[in-house]
């Protein structure tokens, strides 16, 4: 009896605004050598992201259905698809429930294309899925134009050698928090190359490396919002310091003048940050250099508002953004994996800049957050499972043969 086919699909969509100019990406892979076996792409004028995404998994499976020509007669291809979307991931997997009607039919439409028992469903970092997201782009960049995007353009191949998949399909071995595996994924996520001899974890394996670039990664005092839990990002009012903040900043810059180890100071070029770094640095005597990536998510239409008040007013936005790393807030703001990606290039420039020392890095939260979950290798959804204090220290290391050593977080024990 002839085994059925066997592959992987990896599908994307976005939306520029959220609903916005949309397009998806979705190419079939060969999972035992790699090797790209079809692609589609298409711009679907004015859609959600999660319209987009479903349209890209649909497109996939039609594709790898076209593959096996007999697949009416029972012969059907078996497919695991791969995406970034986890609202789209569960759905399918049948673990949420469908409530939007946008996505029910698309749903539906997915289902119907093969047999439920053919087809298995993964959550992949958005970092793993750069040819279909690449196709996406393509897509929207050709509606832009007025065209329709053709294969004869794409470049997307160039992000996925054909190695690659094959020998991503088995999961990271390793308990959970194995420092090897994170330290893997967490290079992956970065888009760096992978050195060329395993990492050695361990007490007595581990080369001397030298000292480690350390971030201390402070988080600025209260401002008038903060208590009140509002959405304040770098696209509101740029609030300064309330009297508590100040109290808070003073507290930091008296325990980092106790432990005497802060070499550097950088910071956010927001007003309560650079309060924050200054309290410090009048304390060691230290300049503040300024970093534009460093700023926090701009949160669009929801600055200065509460969650339940967001809610209330952008149900249905607020649903996305917090499925997918992708969304945006109203208004268009910042989505988390474009904070992701400045956060991640800051990182690396300072990680070369101050090789071997310590830093005090002044930011905000998902700033913070976010240089702990790709030190860790943690999926996007992290970001929402960290606690951060007004004025709370976390740390990481990040040491020459690329892996990384979160030490500490939201340490509040100074202000007490």
């Amino acid at each position: 009896m002839t085994q059925p086919r066997q592959f992987v699909i990896e599908a994307d969509g976005g939306s520029r605004g959220n609903p916005g100019p949309a397009g998806y990406g979705a190419v079939v892979i060969d999972p035992a050598t790699g090797e790209t076996l079809a692609e589609a792409a298409e711009y679907i004028g004015v859609a959600t992201n999660n319209v987009a995404e479903y349209k890209g998994l649909i497109a996939g499976l039609r594709a790898a259905k076209a593959l096996v020509p007999d697949a009416s007669a029972g012969g059907g291809p078996r497919v695991h698809v791969r995406m970034d979307s986890k609202l789209v991931v569960e759905q399918m997997s049948g673990r949420w429930k469908i409530k939007h009607p946008d996505m029910k039919p698309l749903a539906a439409e997915a289902a119907r294309i093969l047999p439920a028992s053919a087809v298995t469903y993964e959550w992949i970092p958005r970092e793993k899925n750069k040819h279909a997201d690449r196709l996406a782009n393509e897509a929207m960049d050709a509606g832009k134009r007025g065209k329709q995007w053709e294969p004869s353009s794409s470049t997307a191949a160039l992000d996925t050698p054909k190695s690659s998949v094959a020998t991503a399909l088995p999961p990271v071995s390793g308990p959970p928090g194995d420092a090897a595996a994170g330290a893997a994924r967490a290079r992956a996520a970065l888009n760096r190359p992978q050195p060329s001899a395993t990492p050695q974890v361990g007490w007595g394996a581990a080369p001397d490396l030298g000292a480690p670039a350390t971030f201390v990664l402070l988080r600025h005092g209260e401002t008038a919002l903060t208590p009140e839990k509002r959405f304040s990002g770098s696209g509101g009012t740029d609030p300064e310091l309330s009297a508590t903040g100040r109290r808070q900043a003073e507290c930091a810059a008296e325990a980092f003048a106790a432990r005497g180890t802060v070499q550097e100071i950088v910071s956010s070029p927001l007003r309560r940050c650079r309060e924050t770094a200054g309290a410090v640095a009048a304390r060691l005597g230290l300049e503040v250099r300024i970093e534009e990536g460093l700023r926090e998510t701009d949160f669009g239409a929801w600055e200065g508002l509460t969650f339940g008040e967001v809610r209330e007013r952008h149900g249905a936005d607020l649903d996305a953004w917090l499925a997918s790393a992708k969304a945006t807030p109203t208004g268009g703001g910042e989505s988390f994996a474009e904070v992701a990606r400045r956060v991640a290039a800051t990182r690396d420039r300072l990680i070369s800049h101050y090789a071997g020392r310590t830093v005090l890095v002044v930011t905000h939260v998902t700033p913070i957050k976010t240089l702990v979950r790709l030190a860790l290798g943690a999926p996007p959804e992290s970001l929402f499972r960290m606690e951060l204090s007004a004025a709370s220290v976390s740390a990481v290391a990040y040491y020459a043969d690329g892996n990384a050593s979160v030490r500490l977080l939201n340490d509040t024990s100074h202000l007490r």
